[in-house]
């Protein structure tokens, strides 16, 4: 072991000309298998064994590994003229001893075999020009803040290496040259080479990149590592789930609008919860429906619908569940249930149905459904269920009556359906988003086609363990029926703290991050398993930008829109003002 550390003096008289003072440690710490640098420790490891076939990029796993590391690749060439003689003579001695063990009747050694054929195709290769032979040394350098967490990191890179028949081994004694070996200087102290010609050397190139360009699906936008397009079809994917996290003005609903909109060309239909009316004026320029939830709208929906049963689906399942979501809403309305009232809700629904003839041996297709104050009229029948009488009472007659006790008169029968709660009261935005999932849910039971769901602010909804549970079940459950779910939020903390908010996220193949809140950031990194640069380029992101996860593979990456896209899919106050504008302009020429 050595220490050497300058003195407070030398330090203090650096000058800016004597570089390497100035950019060198205070001081090195050097042991048998690492080195110290202040509070990090470093560990240099070479490759001592390469497999007879390298495949293309096989260093790239160590490349792109979550760890601090330095990789230099040293590349020395030979004089081909007395690599020829070495081989000459050595294709002379495997040709002996093959003739020697024929002779003696043995049988042929295939290895003896294989070793002239490879050595003769490079021969050829040498004497033609086509290959050069050259001497290659690959040192590794890794940091972790213990040497514990070195012989985590070393076993980690030795598991990717030698899956390739690739070995690696410590550079014992040696610490000091290979630490010098793998900073950009240039400078090989190791010395540790083995011969390769130029394929295999090439197969090491270690510049990589994630290429997320495929030959179908929606443009997303710009690979900002290698300028390439970031071209995917999430319905190529085990599913076709999306989760999309940004702090507020970072770009999120941006992003999911312009998706939306490129989809729409490839036939896809589109249903939106949108809490805020962002998505107004996309819905208008694409001749869509946008319906407005509100307790003083026109527009209705009635919980107790039913989906029409499908080619493969039990009618008596399909009015089971329904019945299990009602007393889901049931109990997101009332504020809670004890044990006896859930299971008074559960038979009142129960009989509340089979008043109307609705039973699970019954056809129900054509029937129409009941309504809350049917609901409320079985209640007041029953033993045990004054209390809950009494707070229904509201939802039936009262305040909230003309949301939760009218038939429904909405259709979903354009491309692109939007659902706004802006106007609806705070504490009832999770009932809402129950009622109008719950009612999306059973027309994508009814119909299966190419579908996008995005449900906006998903935040909300994680407020109420039974609103979280049930878009919970559709993340789920929605691959079956050839849809994609798209989670955005906001207000990340809350998501992640409900029990189905990483369940969510693990559901869904893409994810998109963008620009992150410092409050937020540390979970993010945990969630996503980030590095540290991959963090600070959340920190640091501009509006549309972030990163893309897309299975295994993620990219840096840029939404870009058209003039024309971007007209209609902005959220900037004032450009939306501008627009508008316009429009009264255009308007009063036409006039």
């Amino acid at each position: 072991m050595s220490l050497f550390r300058k003195s407070p003096t030398e330090k203090k008289n650096l000058t800016g000309n004597n570089l390497i003072d100035l950019i060198s440690p205070a001081g090195l710490k050097i042991d048998t298998n690492h080195i110290q640098v202040g509070n990090k420790y470093g560990r240099t490891i070479f490759v001592s064994n390469y497999p007879q076939i390298l495949s293309t990029g096989w260093i790239s796993p160590v490349i792109t590994l979550d760890q601090e590391t330095n990789v230099s690749v040293f590349i020395h060439p030979t004089n081909t003229g007395a690599i020829l003689k070495k081989l000459t003579k050595k294709s002379a001695q495997i040709q002996s001893q093959i003739s020697i063990e024929a002779e003696k009747g043995k049988v042929r050694d295939p290895q003896l075999e294989a070793a002239l054929e490879n050595i003769e195709k490079l021969r050829d290769k040498l004497q033609q020009g086509a290959e050069k032979l050259f001497r290659f040394g690959l040192y590794i350098t890794f940091f972790a803040d213990s040497p514990k967490d070195l012989d985590k990191i070393e076993n980690n890179i030795r598991v990717l290496l030698e899956q390739r028949m690739v070995y690696t081994k410590p550079t014992t004694f040696q610490q000091e040259q290979g630490f010098i070996s793998t900073l950009p200087l240039g400078i090989d102290k190791l010395i540790l080479h083995s011969g390769l010609n130029t394929g295999p050397a090439s197969s090491a190139f270690p510049f990589v990149s994630s290429d997320l360009t495929d030959n179908k699906g929606v443009l997303y936008g710009i690979n900002r590592h290698n300028n390439s397009l970031i071209l995917f079809d999430r319905f190529g994917l085990e599913n076709a789930n999306m989760v999309v996290f940004a702090k507020s003005g970072a770009g999120k609903s941006y992003t999911v609008k312009l998706e939306a909109l490129r989809s729409l060309i490839q036939g896809t239909d589109i249903i939106i919860i949108d809490p805020e009316r962002e998505y107004k004026y996309l819905t208008e320029a694409v001749d869509g429906s946008f319906i407005d939830i509100s307790l003083s709208s026109n527009a209705y929906i009635n919980p107790f619908d039913l989906p029409k049963p499908g080619l493969d689906e039990n009618p008596a399942d399909i009015l089971r569940n329904n019945i299990l979501n009602l007393v889901g809403l049931v109990r997101i309305m009332l504020g809670g249930l004890t044990p006896e009232e859930d299971a008074i809700i559960d038979k009142a629904i129960a009989e509340t149905y089979a008043a109307r003839d609705i039973t699970p041996e019954s056809d129900f297709s054509n029937i129409a459904p009941p309504l809350m104050q049917d609901l409320h009229s079985i209640l007041r029948g029953m033993e045990g269920a004054k209390s809950l009488v009494t707070r229904l009472e509201k939802f039936v007659s009262g305040t909230y009556a003309n949301f939760f006790n009218q038939p429904t008169n909405i259709e979903l029968n354009k491309k692109l359906v939007t659902f706004c709660i802006r106007d609806i009261e705070e504490e009832l935005k999770p009932l809402a988003m129950y009622v109008v999932l719950h009612y999306i849910w059973n027309i994508i039971r009814s119909e299966t086609k190419k579908r996008l769901m995005v449900v906006d602010e998903a935040w909300v909804m994680m407020q109420n363990e039974e609103a979280a549970n049930f878009l919970f079940s559709i993340a789920k459950r929605c691959r079956k029926y050839y849809m994609g779910l798209t989670t955005i939020t906001q207000d990340i903390a809350d998501f992640m703290e409900s029990k189905y908010g990483k369940p969510i996220v693990f559901n869904s193949s893409l994810q998109i991050l963008m620009k992150q809140s410092p409050a937020a950031i540390d979970i993010i990194q945990q969630t996503f398993n980030l590095t540290e640069q991959e963090k600070y380029r959340l920190l640091e992101s501009n509006v549309g930008e972030g990163i893309f996860f897309a299975g295994t593979k993620h990219a840096a990456i840029q939404v870009v829109a058209s003039y024309g896209e971007d007209q209609i899919i902005t959220s900037d106050p004032a450009q939306l003002l501008e627009i508008e504008k316009a429009k009264k302009e255009l308007e009063q020429q036409e006039k």
